[in-house]
């Protein structure tokens, strides 16, 4: 097991759609910088370009990394491969991900690669996922899920499909509330992985100051921060 902050290539997925992601990879970038790592935010690829605020803009801001970067951009809000074929564009390859990412990763000290959906989500041309780039990378994987309802099954799925592909994992809360529930609670327990860290709800909403501040409280040594699961764990009881 990991026990050392992580430096090199990192993914981070999410159990799905909408679960964090952008703001737990800024997270950790804003963590690492703070903590002297030359960092580089990546996305392979961006959908619903044009609808709103793009991911790279959201990490660029809140963390403000050494290098943030998008390879290839789509208009409609669907999985990647799909939106290249819908508009005629042409599907994103492994191989050219796979090289760019492991360029830049050479001139940082941290490469966290941020996925787009799920973890098995198809990206590119012959439906390959941020799953198969882990694995070409050999990076460790961070997962990212949701504090309620329905996340005991897909973070499961999730972390089963990554041992299978014999990929470290560790788990990241995406939207901890500041008064957690029942459902929260109980979700927290039962939660299976490794939990490296939990990001507040309406954290993409800070000031970049804040952010940076709040990041190295919310995330685990591993991740270049101080969170400390035990009292974490005991507040929310």
């Amino acid at each position: 097991m990991t026990v050392d902050p992580m430096t090199g290539p990192i993914i981070v997925t999410g159990t799905d759609t909408g679960v964090g992601k952008t703001v737990v990879a800024a997270a950790i970038a804003a963590a690492a910088t703070a903590a002297g790592l030359k960092v580089a935010v990546v996305k392979p690829a961006q959908t619903g370009a044009g609808t709103g605020k793009a991911d790279a803009e959201v990490v660029l801001r809140l963390a403000n990394p050494a290098l943030v970067r998008t390879f290839t951009a789509y208009q409609d809000p669907l999985a990647p491969l799909a939106a290249a074929r819908v508009t005629g564009q042409q599907p994103l390859r492994a191989m050219d991900a796979h090289l760019w990412a492991r360029r830049l990763g050479r001139d940082h000290d941290l490469l966290i690669v941020e996925g787009i959906g799920g973890l098995l989500s198809p990206l590119g041309e012959g439906g390959w996922n941020i799953a198969d780039m882990a694995a070409g990378l050999r990076a460790p994987v961070v997962v990212t899920t949701r504090a309620g309802y329905g996340t005991l099954n897909h973070t499961a799925l999730t972390l089963e499909a990554l041992l299978r592909r014999k990929l470290e994992a560790f788990v990241v809360i995406g939207d901890w509330p500041a008064t957690p529930d029942l459902v929260h609670r109980t979700n927290l327990h039962d939660l299976p992985g490794e939990l490296a860290g939990a990001v507040p709800e309406g954290a993409a909403d800070l000031t970049p100051a804040s952010f940076a501040a709040g990041a190295v409280e919310w995330l685990a040594p591993i991740l270049h921060g101080r969170f400390d699961e035990t009292a974490f764990r005991s507040r929310a009881e």
